[in-house]
């Protein structure tokens, strides 16, 4: 790659790393949005106009626009699958962490998501198992479609609140 195009992907890996949500904006249960890094530098989200999906194309049949484009949604796709999973609650019996709770807004771990889309939902019911840990919660997405999915596929954005004390019901 040139230094124009190594410099084009610097710019949307930057635009990646700093869409990625930090803490809900409100408490609103209707509100999806999230603070992001994003809205500090720019005042609002970063977003990008959808690209078609170049991973699945072998490198010498893409033209270099298209081979650009496939290196950052090999970067988003390497990424997301990395940060995801440190962003969840897996303090297992080693350390007291805050189940989740109904009104936590998170992220929905989807490994078909393109750049720049994460899919937040915010949680509605809890089911704990018989121990009284949270092991799958019913989500609402932005759309108002509801779905259950296990904890272990969401990662609850922190809040003011995520300190844990003596006697609240925590593992």
């Amino acid at each position: 790659m040139t230094y124009d195009e190594t410099t084009t992907l610097l710019c949307q890996i930057e635009a990646v790393l700093n869409s990625r949500p930090l803490t809900p904006l409100s408490s609103d249960p209707s509100d999806f949005n999230a603070l992001t890094a994003g809205h500090f530098l720019i005042g609002g989200p970063l977003q990008l106009p959808p690209e078609p999906d170049c991973t699945g194309i072998p490198q010498n049949r893409l033209r270099r626009f298209k081979l650009m484009q496939a290196q950052a949604q090999i970067f988003w796709k390497r990424w997301s699958s990395k940060y995801l999973p440190q962003c969840q609650r897996s303090g297992k019996w080693t350390k007291l962490t805050r189940n989740i709770e109904v009104g936590d807004l998170a992220v929905l771990k989807n490994d078909n998501s393109p750049p720049l889309q994460w899919d937040l939902v915010r949680v509605t019911k809890v089911h704990p198992g018989p121990d009284g840990i949270v092991r799958a919660v019913t989500v609402r997405n932005s759309l108002g479609s509801e779905f259950k999915r296990p904890a272990t596929k969401l990662a609850v954005l922190s809040t003011d609140n995520d300190e844990v004390g003596e006697g609240q019901n925590a593992l």
